[in-house]
């Protein structure tokens, strides 16, 4: 859900509707999905082989957005990407960690927590801090940064943080995370280089394709899951909400911290507290459990509905933002 022009300083009416139509329906559609899953979860049960390539899908239209600038924000400004890759992979984690001690989560839906703070940032960052006015190129190359180290970062802390609640076997999980995430993006960014135009004519259906697949994800997992989610689903909910904002607040407070400006403060909370759900769920179902899949199904969900409203709230607060990754002037002080 990325494919947001970065060159701008003011964005099309039609492309900021769009951006919004798609950040809207996202989790209205997965919302529709988990019911009808709940509803009738047999139906859906031949889904389940299909998580992992519906994932490749994602990842692979992820690739196909990206371009040469996103990789000099890298290098121009190493700093604030740092800064957010490093929060990501250390306040997720351990957030998943302290709330699923806290609430007394049974095993498997604790080591699904952990898992979802284990993975990347997920791909609707982008378009939720666009519409937060936040710094669209920095989100990109965080984004970026972060789903390229999963395939290393991802197996480690969920070995170290669920590994104490459940066997993790970090090594194929590494696998697994290569075949579904890494290698789709650098094909995705290969087909992008050599054929532009056919790519360019087709990125306008890439949000919507990927909609639909975590959509289906969402729906494979849930209806998986039908019994875990009547049995906890509360408590689950509760730990995903805690999750989601504590990681919006200590993202934030992290930029903060280290005096960054507010666009990218913002880009910086936005991307630690949205995670690649889809998967962690996905990785919870083939190398934990399904209940394990659960946080991230319900995660899916959640972090899409919080990041609309925490991007109509800022988005009131502050003028346009720049598009370019420098950042724009604010009307508040934050």
């Amino acid at each position: 859900m990325s494919s947001l022009p970065k060159s701008s300083t003011t964005a099309p009416a039609a492309e900021e509707r769009s951006a919004r139509i798609a950040v809207t329906l996202f989790p209205l559609l997965i919302l529709a999905g988990g019911a009808v899953a709940l509803a009738t979860p047999t139906a859906f049960t031949g889904l389940a082989p299909w998580i992992n390539p519906l994932l490749g899908v994602i990842m692979f239209g992820m690739g196909l957005t990206l371009t040469p600038p996103d990789f000099a924000v890298i290098a121009k400004r190493p700093i604030p990407v740092v800064i957010g890759v490093v929060a990501q992979y250390a306040i997720m984690p351990l957030l998943g960690w302290v709330i699923a001690a806290a609430l007394g989560l049974p095993p498997a839906l604790a080591a699904g927590v952990i898992l979802v703070g284990c993975c990347p940032g997920g791909t609707a960052s982008n378009v939720v801090s666009y519409l937060a006015r936040g710094d669209v190129a920095l989100s990109v190359a965080m984004t970026t940064v972060s789903t390229l180290l999963a395939p290393l970062l991802t197996p480690v802390l969920a070995l170290w943080l669920a590994g104490q609640y459940m066997p993790v076997d970090a090594g194929s999980m590494a696998l697994s995370i290569v075949q579904i995430v890494l290698f789709p993006v650098l094909l995705g960014l290969v087909i992008r280089l050599f054929l532009p135009r056919l790519v360019t004519k087709a990125l306008p259906a890439l949000p919507w394709i990927s909609v639909l697949a975590i959509t289906a994800v969402v729906v494979a997992v849930v209806s998986a899951s039908a019994k875990a989610i009547f049995a906890a689903g509360l408590l689950v909910l509760v730990a995903v909400i805690l999750h989601n904002g504590l990681g919006y607040a200590l993202g934030y407070g992290a930029a903060r911290l280290f005096k960054l400006p507010v666009p990218s403060r913002r880009t910086t909370a936005v991307e630690v507290g949205m995670q690649n759900s889809g998967l962690a769920a996905g990785l919870a179902r083939q190398y934990l459990t399904p209940e394990s899949a659960l946080p991230g199904a319900i995660f899916s969900v959640w972090h899409n509905v919080s990041g609309a409203v925490l991007a109509a709230y800022w988005r009131r607060r502050s003028t346009p933002a720049s598009r370019t990754g420098e950042p724009a002037p604010v009307a508040v002080t934050e």
